[in-house]
């Protein structure tokens, strides 16, 4: 146990103890996390005091997001089950992976193709320990604990280079990533950083949140600039931009439902259902 903690109520803002909560040596339980956030989202228990009051603020602002958190993991399933069982990819750097939850990118890739190599990289370092926990007796799967925008400590870190072979193709997801950027930077220029350094027939898979006319994406942009600091939601036309360079994959730059759905998607999307537009493109 640590020192005594203090931290808002989720529901009414008042100041309450979370000294009982247990931390990993170096992990801040009274700063929110990401990667927590998330996990309180998906009704995981790896998270704190903190990282649940700003999960119940945003589901104040849009009441939907636990079902967009849902969508989210099930664009990831689809995504990497196309690029192993499609594509024939046999290697995936998760960048931004987030706690380990159902569904997996390795659970999803190695139940299509048992041989298949996945790194994890989170800047959260809950995820690594958990990750290896879930991965130890896993030797096609490992997680680091790096900043996304270190292109070059992570592809050079002895772990991936290990573990991976560049000269081979490789997958790069980039979900639920690109939109805790700001513009200045450059998250375009660190997609082309990454895909600059993986040979042909590599695939990107990224998105973003998308700045519509839509009062749940407004409300969530507020709320996630009020509570986290973080959250830039982009046009279609600066999403589609991750993409410049490479061939996109039918059907192109869509809400999560539509890209490659298991049954046939209803019209018009509800409203919550348009805030996150991603794609998967192949370079040439």
């Amino acid at each position: 146990m640590g020192d005594t903690l203090r931290a808002p109520d989720s529901a009414t803002g008042v100041i309450m103890d979370v000294s009982n909560e247990w931390t990993l040596p170096g992990v801040d339980s009274t700063k929110p996390s990401v990667a927590r956030v998330h996990d309180a989202l998906l009704g995981g228990t790896e998270n704190f005091a903190v990282d649940r009051a700003i999960a119940n603020r945003l589901k104040e602002a849009v009441p939907e997001l636990g079902r967009l958190t849902w969508c989210n993991r099930a664009f990831i399933g689809r995504v990497v089950d196309f690029l192993v069982r499609e594509a024939g990819i046999r290697q995936i750097i998760d960048l931004g992976a987030g706690l380990p939850t159902i569904e997996n990118t390795h659970e999803v890739a190695q139940f299509a193709a048992p041989e298949t190599r996945v790194v994890y990289v989170d800047i959260d370092p809950m995820v690594e320990p958990h990750a290896r926990m879930l991965l130890r007796e896993n030797t096609r799967a490992v997680a680091i604990t790096e900043d996304a925008r270190n292109v070059d400590v992570i592809l050079g870190h002895p772990l991936v280079t290990r573990h991976l072979d560049f000269s081979q193709p490789v997958a790069v997801l980039m979900i639920g990533l690109l939109h805790l950027f700001p513009d200045q930077d450059n998250p375009w220029g660190l997609v082309r950083d990454y895909m600059d350094a993986m040979p042909s027939g590599s695939y990107l898979a990224a998105s973003n949140m998308f700045a519509a006319p839509n009062p749940r994406a407004k409300a969530l942009e507020a709320m996630l600039h009020a509570t986290m600091g973080t959250g830039f939601f982009r046009s279609r036309e600066a999403i589609t931009r991750y993409f410049d360079g490479l061939d996109l994959v039918d059907p192109g730059v869509v809400a999560f439902p539509e890209w490659h759905p298991d049954e046939k998607v209803s019209a018009p999307l509800e409203s919550w259902e348009q805030i996150l537009l991603g794609g998967v493109a192949r370079k040439p």
